[in-house]
């Protein structure tokens, strides 16, 4: 039963407003793909990890995460995750983790697996919403407060029945922007199983969000 964890690593991360890409912005020593990579690793459960980069940061990929596969990665996150699918064909179940989310803790990692292996199809991280959400139209107005009780944010890592993650990569199944997994799999009429997310499992977005992160690392 093997566990491939992928790592889509070659986006930009233009609304962190740095210099290269996010994933390779240092948090402490390291940058946000090491450790990333690293927990997933420590988690115990994962047997081969796959990380998608953009062409020219191949090989400096693979000298910071010597223990992970480094692949090319595509202009859409879409196009990184399905390199990763296609690096690990014999893989049973699939973990999609973002390497923005570098604080993620191992032990949030193991839970994902221990509910794929107990026979879940499809398994997401999710925390409960804090703040009132309201949907907008075009000129900003409101148009509905949604009921905060059965909304979650959702974190990663996502963790996939193998086959049925490679069905939801099918080109006809893809849209323009592809940014949730278990969204794909919903499509094509997967069911998702949410369980507790981990507040550490926050992405780093924002230079706000950098900046908290370096803090934590600090501690």
């Amino acid at each position: 039963m093997k566990i491939v964890a992928i790592v889509p690593a070659a986006g930009q991360g233009l609304r962190l407003g740095e210099s290269i890409p996010k994933a390779f912005v240092r948090v402490g020593s390291r940058t946000m793909l090491e450790l990333s990579v690293r927990a997933l690793l420590d988690s115990g459960v994962v047997d081969q990890v796959v990380v998608s980069v953009p062409a020219e940061l191949v090989d400096e990929a693979a000298a910071l995460v010597p223990d992970a596969t480094v692949v090319t990665g595509g202009a859409e996150r879409a196009d990184s995750v399905r390199a990763g699918v296609e690096k690990a064909p014999d893989a049973s179940y699939y973990l999609v983790h973002d390497a923005a989310r570098a604080l993620t803790p191992p032990s949030l990692i193991r839970r994902v697996v221990d509910e794929l292996h107990a026979g879940q199809q499809a398994v997401v991280p999710a925390l409960p919403v804090a703040d009132t959400v309201k949907t907008v139209n075009a000129q900003g107005d409101v148009t509905d407060t949604l009921d905060r009780s059965q909304l979650r944010a959702i974190q990663t890592p996502q963790g996939f029945e193998a086959d049925l993650l490679r069905k939801a990569y099918e080109p006809t199944q893809l849209g323009d922007k592809t940014t949730d997994d278990a969204g794909l799999v919903e499509k094509i009429g997967g069911t998702v199983r949410t369980i507790d997310g981990d507040p550490m499992a926050f992405k780093v977005t924002t230079q706000m969000d950098l900046r908290i992160a370096r803090a934590l690392v600090s501690e």
